[in-house]
């Protein structure tokens, strides 16, 4: 939520105290009564910052003057033109600070969300390497890639032909560099595509290595970092890919804006055809309010400190952990958690924990109104279905059935997690009581 009755200029000073904030002041600055939750006062607690995030207001803030003082067209040559077009250059610039996506090295291209960046990495960098050698129509991917990558490789491979192995995962949802090394063909594959973290379990993968073996091969690599970025550190010089996913919405910019980071001496087709908008690359006017949201967010992650971000977060999600796994056990409620058991591999906002005997689907239908959260599992005309990625890691139907994903956020307060585990354990104990009656499917 966007709290009411905060100025602008005090937010704005929010803002600026930010960017020049150490550790002690920003943990000050983040502190509950300073940044209220997105739920407002009567609403669900919100554990599900993996869907999606609210708008920062420092984000809102800068977004504001271009809804209604700044309008003009960024690619006219007046006055009202040039002053949107520098704040999408600005945006731009912010964003490439945030990734380390040197200026020199790569092109920032502003689309309107993940999907469209991975559909356009995809689509066009297997094209591209197919069309210069038609023995390159093999694309290597996992099996636990979100469908906005997942549905695109299959898609090339039914429609257009081209060859497809999803490389699987280990029991904590881990692609091994051995498996992918295995899965490249060198003189065939065209291009690795391997997410940077998994949306479900939050284990984090093996992108820097992904991308040697692929260029080792003669492949291109491209990583959708969408859960990623502003939650870890994502150097995109150092990761060494040659097509980044950012989503907006998974850091707290608007829903509909996202962007594309790709080497610039990589062949790109262009994703629309038109006049000259980014860069010649992106046809169709800017969507100056969103981007500029965009920037704003990368800026407000880049001068917390991301790495800060990360500690703050898994501070939290390990105190959510501890209290709901000790409040479960206490009801009698079988436990576990998914995913990598090294913090240092999986993201620091992520808890997927899975309740022997529970149906998930129905957890979270029975808490709705005092939590919101995601389920691994569907359940439909009385039977249950659980996710491709934990079906993936070999998770067993007892368990995996009965798994919830919660994510917190940087709204996510201690108070909040005593009603999380509260909830939850009192509604599965009923769950358990009064039996699931549907099967695995």
């Amino acid at each position: 939520r966007l709290p009411s009755g905060v100025a602008p200029h005090a937010r704005r000073t929010a803002g600026a105290r930010l960017a020049g904030a150490d550790v002690a002041a920003m943990a000050s600055l983040l502190n509950e009564a300073a940044l209220p939750g997105p739920q407002g006062e009567d609403g669900p607690v919100y554990v599900d910052y993996n869907a999606s995030t609210p708008i920062a207001r420092e984000v809102a803030d800068a977004m504001a003057p271009y809804l209604y003082e700044h309008w003009g067209n960024p690619s006219s040559a007046y006055v009202y033109g040039r002053r949107t077009a520098e704040a999408v250059a600005n945006a731009r610039r912010q964003l490439a600070a945030l990734l380390n996506a040197q200026e020199a090295q790569a092109h920032v291209t502003f689309t309107s969300g993940g999907t469209e960046s991975n559909n356009w990495a995809i689509r066009g960098a297997a094209r591209a390497m197919r069309a210069a050698d038609k023995k390159r129509s093999h694309i290597v991917t996992t099996c636990v890639e979100h469908p906005a990558v997942l549905e695109v490789c299959r898609f090339l491979r039914d429609v257009e032909g081209f060859e497809l192995t999803e490389v699987a995962v280990d029991a904590e949802g881990v692609c091994a560099v051995e498996a992918l090394e295995e899965a490249i063909r060198p003189g065939e594959t065209a291009l690795v595509t391997v997410m940077h973290s998994n949306n479900e379990v939050g284990a984090l993968m093996p992108v820097r290595e992904a991308a040697g073996l692929a260029h080792a091969a003669g492949a291109l690599c491209h990583t959708d970092a969408s859960q990623s970025v502003g939650k870890v550190p994502v150097d995109f010089v150092a990761l060494g890919v040659d097509f980044l996913t950012v989503a907006g919405h998974k850091m707290y910019a608007p829903k509909g804006c996202g962007a594309l980071i790709h080497r610039r001496d990589v062949p790109m087709e262009k994703f629309m055809i038109g006049a000259g908008h980014e860069q010649g690359r992106r046809a169709g006017t800017e969507n100056v309010i969103l981007n500029v949201g965009l920037g704003a967010a990368a800026a407000l992650a880049h001068s917390r400190g991301v790495a800060q971000t990360a500690a703050k977060l898994a501070a939290r999600r390990e105190e959510l952990r501890g209290a709901l796994l000790a409040t479960l056990e206490g009801a009698g409620v079988q436990a576990r958690v998914n995913g990598p058991g090294d913090a240092a591999r999986r993201l620091p906002n992520t808890l997927s924990i899975s309740l022997r005997g529970v149906v998930g689907a129905k957890l979270v239908a029975r808490v709705q109104d005092k939590v919101a959260c995601s389920s691994g599992s569907a359940c439909h005309a009385g039977a249950v279905r659980m996710s491709g990625v934990l079906r993936a890691m070999g998770v067993e139907p007892e368990w995996g059935d009965g798994t919830v994903r919660l994510s917190v956020g940087k709204y996510t307060t201690s108070r909040d997690v005593e009603v999380v585990a509260r909830e939850i354990a009192v509604a599965a104990a009923e769950e358990l009581r009064l039996g699931s009656g549907v099967t695995s499917g």
